[in-house]
């Protein structure tokens, strides 16, 4: 698959991005049949035989969907972790290679062993970085796609402003750019463009969906949030990432302690204080698109919602600039 094929199969340039326990297959399923990108991550499953499981359940599905179907769905993808905490990554890439699954996402690692293991069966890997740093690694290891996951970004996420993030790659990198960080509409994934990005990357508006695995208590509680109940800290996994606050009292922790924490080696985390609870399970993420999230549609309608927002903004947009650019 190239980058020409996966557009022919979009109906707008969206990924759904993988989202630990919350990414399962009805999730991706259901992002493919209505023509954006679906994706999860490998841990989703405990063991590389159950994930391997779940891309033939995927695989099947959409071959099943594919024989009555006018239109073709879209590619799904997998996350990778490629990082010593994720001592089975090698294991998962080996089902990645056997099963061809079309898009590989790679996290915390950009390796060129992965890319060419990709590319021999000609697959595509987008890699997703927090800075320029890690984002000239991944070009030179020569992945298809670069992530710029920018500030109030859900999960592991970093804090510059994505104008900023865009243009500094975009000076070096001429490839597939795709832009994530509280994005939650079509009027969204057209501004991702006008900035210089290719696709959109969409995690939180796509934990609250009737497909998704977070359970409806962490929907309810994006509902009622907005950005500012968003807490950005790295002691709760070992790497920055962004959570609710709620979930983050509730399960104990101090947020004063968390506002200046004590250095925290790569990878290492802090176990929530309140005993019984898990991180992930019970501390929840979020991105600060929380804020223009108030319902939990079907991924469908949702879709169908996001390409009117985007034609629309894509119309008003030229309309507004048309006076300018005569």
């Amino acid at each position: 698959m190239n980058i020409e094929t996966l557009d022919q199969h979009l109906r707008i340039p969206l990924i759904a991005s993988p989202m630990f326990l919350v990414s399962g297959t009805d999730l991706v399923v259901e992002c493919c049949k209505n023509n954006i990108v679906g994706s999860f991550p490998s841990v989703n499953q405990r063991t590389t035989a159950s994930f391997e499981e779940w891309v033939q359940t995927i695989k099947t599905e959409l071959a099943a969907y594919n024989e009555t179907s006018d239109t073709p769905a879209a590619p799904y993808g997998v996350n990778l972790v490629v990082h010593k905490t994720n001592p089975r990554w090698r294991e998962d890439l080996a089902v990645c290679v056997k099963q061809e699954v079309p898009l590989i996402i790679t996290s915390l690692g950009a390796a060129t062993e992965v890319v060419e293991a990709v590319h021999s069966y000609g697959g595509l890997v987008f890699h997703d970085v927090t800075n320029p740093y890690h984002a000239r690694k991944a070009a030179a290891a020569g992945v298809d796609g670069i992530i710029a996951v920018c500030g109030g970004a859900g999960g592991h996420s970093g804090a510059t402003n994505p104008f900023a993030l865009v243009g500094e790659i975009r000076a070096f990198f001429d490839g597939t750019l795709i832009l994530g960080g509280a994005l939650s509409s079509g009027r969204d994934i057209a501004a991702a463009l006008q900035m210089g990005a290719d696709y959109a990357y969409m995690g939180t508006r796509f934990i609250n969906v009737q497909e998704s695995m977070a359970p409806q208590a962490y929907q309810d509680m994006i509902v009622e949030a907005d950005s500012t109940q968003i807490f950005y800290t790295p002691s709760v996994t070992g790497v920055p990432a962004n959570f609710l606050k709620p979930s983050l009292i509730a399960a104990g922790y101090d947020l004063e302690q968390l506002k200046a924490p004590a250095k925290v080696n790569y990878g290492e985390k802090l176990k929530p204080p309140k005993e019984g609870s898990k991180t992930w399970v019970d501390t929840w993420s979020a991105g600060h698109g929380c804020g223009v999230i108030n319902d939990i549609p079907k991924v469908a309608d949702l879709v169908d919602r996001m390409a009117e927002e985007f034609k629309m903004a894509i119309e008003t947009t030229f309309s507004k600039a048309n006076k300018y650019i005569q």
